[in-house]
């Protein structure tokens, strides 16, 4: 079977999320993966994840770095993976800086020398228990008291091309989000591949891990309309702006900010062209295409994202085939 994993989405009911997982597990799916933002922190979601699943691999993507100092986060990752017998991906990421700044008061400062600078805290750590690192973000002088090296899969979040490279440098894998097919072929892949050209490695071994939003589903309106909408509120971030920007998408852009400027609603601006290179409504088979377009574009870990809470248990039944 072709790799895939999917996101569990956590709504009110956490109950009905660890459903989810346990039904991905059984169906056959890779790997589960959820975002730690501002509800349920992500470390105790997937505590409880491991304990309802027997192999899927369990995934943060992302947990952002600045409010948690890198041995808090070794350790919390090292006690992850023991708890879920070897089956824990790390992903992390440097956040928005609106969230990180205005939010929570961090000065985010260059994200990319902080990313390096974190993991190389973190892979001292998972190598040898023992960190030493003294930097312009983090100094560091530490020991892991329960002696467990290990070399756990480290992923970082990227949507810009200096942390794409970066991320084919020092990590094992990159993780997307709201990157159209057209994006990871032009943007991603040729980044990451130049990232692990300067260590000398080839793709081999890197996860170029694609989260699609998606739902197979009769009520094409609905699920559309609100593929849309996640396509426009993400386009107000930087982050995404840039990444529709770099994709081709510049029409869509302009008409949304213009839009958002006058009080309307942006996700009218989301083109047919901008939705379809994001994700897909529809039937069990244009799911499937979608998801084949992303592989076909790069992506080795295409991650389902079901987007229409309805349809979420058939859309993960019928994109995997069962």
């Amino acid at each position: 079977m072709e790799r895939l994993g999917t996101v569990i989405g956590l709504g009110n009911d956490f109950q009905e999320a660890v459903s989810l997982v346990q039904l991905a597990d059984a169906l056959g799916y890779e790997s589960a993966w959820i975002t730690d933002g501002v509800g349920r922190d992500a470390f105790v979601v997937l505590t409880a994840f491991a304990g309802a699943t027997a192999q899927i691999t369990l995934g943060t993507s992302i947990v952002t770095f600045y409010p948690r100092h890198p041995t808090v986060m070794a350790r919390q990752a090292l006690s992850l993976d023991e708890v879920s017998a070897g089956r824990f991906v790390l992903g992390i990421g440097t956040g928005h800086r609106s969230s990180m700044e205005t939010q929570l008061g961090y000065q985010m400062g260059d994200a990319v020398a902080a990313t390096r600078e974190y993991v190389d805290v973190l892979r001292q750590v998972f190598t040898t228990g023992r960190a030493v690192h003294h930097g312009e973000f983090w100094n560091v002088d530490w020991s892991y008291p329960i002696p467990r090296p290990r070399q756990l899969k480290i992923v970082l979040a990227a949507l810009n091309p200096p942390l794409m490279e970066l991320s084919g440098e020092i990590a094992d894998g990159v993780v997307l989000w709201m990157a159209s097919d057209s994006y990871v072929r032009d943007v991603v892949v040729p980044r990451v591949t130049a990232g692990r050209a300067r260590v000398g490695q080839s793709l081999d071994g890197f996860d170029i891990i694609a989260p699609i939003p998606v739902a197979i589903t009769d009520d094409v309106e609905t699920a559309g309309a609100q593929l849309r909408t996640g396509i426009a509120r993400s386009g107000s971030q930087p982050f995404y702006r840039r990444e529709y920007l770099n994709a081709g998408f510049k029409e869509e852009v302009a008409e949304m900010d213009a839009l958002r400027a006058r009080g309307g609603d942006p996700s009218a601006a989301v083109s047919d062209r901008l939705a379809d290179a994001m994700g897909k409504v529809g039937s069990k088979a244009e799911v499937r295409a979608c998801i084949q377009r992303f592989r076909d574009a790069g992506a080795n870990l295409p991650v389902l994202r079901p987007i229409y809470e309805p349809a979420t248990e058939r859309t993960l039944r019928e994109a995997i085939g069962a």
